[in-house]
């Protein structure tokens, strides 16, 4: 059985993140057979509770070249949730 991708997505640590503006994570997204770029930054509620925020565009909808992490091995990284 081949691997299905559609509703599925992954996030990866950013390691060209160069401000605070640029997120802390990015990856792809799949729903419903069409292809999206995801971003996530990681924040703190007023409450003190982390949280990730999440912008999504569809990969169709390039109004500016923005460099994607290319995966050649499995990453290694700390916890992407600790805060």
């Amino acid at each position: 059985m081949e691997f299905d991708p559609t509703n599925r997505g992954s996030l990866f640590k950013n390691e060209k993140k160069e401000s605070d503006k640029h997120p802390d994570m990015n990856g792809t997204l799949n729903v419903n057979g069409k292809e999206y770029w995801i971003s996530g930054w990681k924040k703190t509620s007023k409450a003190g509770t982390g949280y990730i925020s999440i912008s999504i565009r569809q990969k169709e909808e390039q109004t500016r070249q923005v460099s994607q992490p290319t995966r050649k091995s499995k990453p290694e990284f700390d916890d992407p949730l600790d805060f």
